[in-house]
């Protein structure tokens, strides 16, 4: 984001909110073009959001008030100024169901913690499909009202044109539009006039104390039940084992049947036409981002994608004929290219620790020997204050502290290089572990700021699975 929208940024904040001790933190960038900063004061903070589409902005600002006075957990909207194309939305803070689910998965594998939001997530999908949905003002919907026939063929060709051509998988173009056009006939047959949120996966849902609230429904739009199921259920990383998926196929419908008749035969058979073209879209997606764009972490998603589509292809039962569609589906495993570009191999998983080195190093658990240790004890200490004594590193005071009055600066600058450097040699080399520990007296103040300002480091450089651990805080 540029220096001069973020100062105005932080200027719309101050005079919203009367308030000048601003600081402000960039967010990792998303898969779209909007920019997002968080505004924090001394005992506030907001998400300052820029994006120059103004029909998207308007979109997201109504969407959000109309789903607060129906009781949907989305974020509040505090201010918006559309001449200069940004807004003041409520910081949901940092943790997605993504994110938790990729915490827990470490130690737990996909346990009954995760399943358990995954139910919550369910069972509020359809008070926003049917019940949010019936009043909404649909011709705010941007770029289309529904989506219909052109919105499907938009996204087969986004698959066609920036998945199958760019990883030169060989097909017959006429063939291909035939299959196209009946399969998009056939989609339009389900049901359609409820609110799709359009892009209902796990990075856009945020967990708060246990609860999920919903972000990033400005692409919404009228549309078929089945395709927010979908995106949830078949989103490419975060890798839902079949049996618990099919679980929530029937913890979501028993949930719909409270406000809406179903047939649950039908239900299945358009469900799984859905998870098709929302897999075909992604695919494209990551095309576009991946092969053309050249952001390679966007090519990490194919291999799972692709793991999806064999699991799909094998249940799908569609009363239509798409013989050029599915051969080619069928082919993409095989694509020796695909292997090339992205190969399915484990992430490189970065554990960040902060600990005491009165109560000894951290234990490593990879078995790999361990990683770096860096002691942060010659940093000026902010524990030496009163003020102080009762925070730790990720309160805003010391983060103000560290920002301000310290060499914590200077001391993390050949930190991250390094560890940048064998980050990099690491995925080069297919290696799937390293751990980063940060020590100083009380595992308090410096070494839990430096191991977070590391983990945002990474997680905003490179393509790794980055899991943080502050162990005398998180007993």
């Amino acid at each position: 984001m540029k220096k001069q929208i973020q100062q105005e940024l932080i200027d719309f904040y101050r005079k919203r909110f009367k308030d000048d001790g601003v600081t402000l933190e960039v967010l990792p960038p998303s898969g779209s073009y909007r920019e997002y900063i968080r505004l924090t004061s001394a005992h506030f903070s907001a998400i300052g959001t820029w994006n120059e589409d103004v029909k998207e902005n308007n979109a997201f600002i109504e969407f959000s008030t109309h789903f607060r006075k129906m009781g949907i957990k989305v974020p509040e909207i505090y201010d918006y100024n559309p001449r200069e194309c940004f807004y003041l939305q409520e910081d949901l803070g940092n943790e997605t169901l993504f994110s938790y689910l990729s915490f827990i998965r470490q130690t737990e594998g996909f346990s009954e913690k995760i399943i358990r939001i995954y139910r919550k997530v369910i069972c509020e999908l359809p008070k926003i499909q049917v019940i949010a949905g019936k009043d909404l003002n649909y011709d705010l919907c941007y770029p289309r009202k529904a989506f219909d026939g052109q919105s499907m063929m938009w996204d087969l060709n986004y698959f066609k044109y920036y998945f199958l051509k760019l990883a030169k998988i060989p097909f017959n173009e006429q063939l291909l539009e035939d299959d196209y056009s009946a399969f998009t006939g056939y989609l339009l047959q389900a049901e359609n006039n409820f609110f799709m949120f359009r892009d209902f996966q796990s990075r856009n849902i945020m967990l708060r104390e246990g609860e999920p609230w919903f972000i990033d429904y400005q692409g919404g739009r009228q549309g078929a039940l089945q395709y927010d199921l979908a995106s949830l259920l078949y989103d490419s990383k975060a890798d839902i084992p079949e049996l618990v998926r099919e679980g929530l196929i029937d913890d979501y419908l028993n949930e719909l049947e409270k406000i809406h008749p179903v047939n649950r035969i039908e239900f299945r058979q358009y469900f799984f036409g859905y998870v098709l073209i929302r897999m075909m879209q992604s695919m494209g997606a990551y095309g576009f981002r991946g092969f053309y764009e050249k952001k390679e972490h966007f090519l990490k998603s194919i291999p799972f994608a692709l793991n999806n589509l064999q699991i799909v292809l094998q249940k799908i039962d569609l009363p239509v004929e798409l013989p050029e569609l599915i051969r080619v589906l069928n082919s993409l495993p095989d694509s020796e290219i695909l292997k090339t570009i992205a190969p399915s191999r484990e992430l490189l998983t970065v554990d960040i620790t902060s600990f005491s080195y009165k109560k000894g190093y951290p234990a490593d658990l990879s078995g790999n020997g361990g990683g770096f240790v860096f002691d942060c004890r010659s940093v000026h200490n902010p524990g030496k204050y009163d003020q102080y004594k009762s925070l730790n590193g990720k309160d805003n005071a010391v983060i103000s502290f560290f920002e301000e009055d310290s060499d914590m600066e200077e001391f993390l600058k050949p930190i991250f290089l390094m560890v940048g450097r064998t980050v990099e040699k690491y995925n080069q080399r297919g290696f799937t572990h390293l751990s980063v520990s940060f020590g100083c007296t009380g595992g308090q103040h410096r070494s839990v700021y430096a191991a977070e300002r590391t983990a945002t480091f990474l997680k905003n450089k490179y393509p790794v699975k980055v899991v943080i651990q502050h162990r005398e805080q998180d007993k």
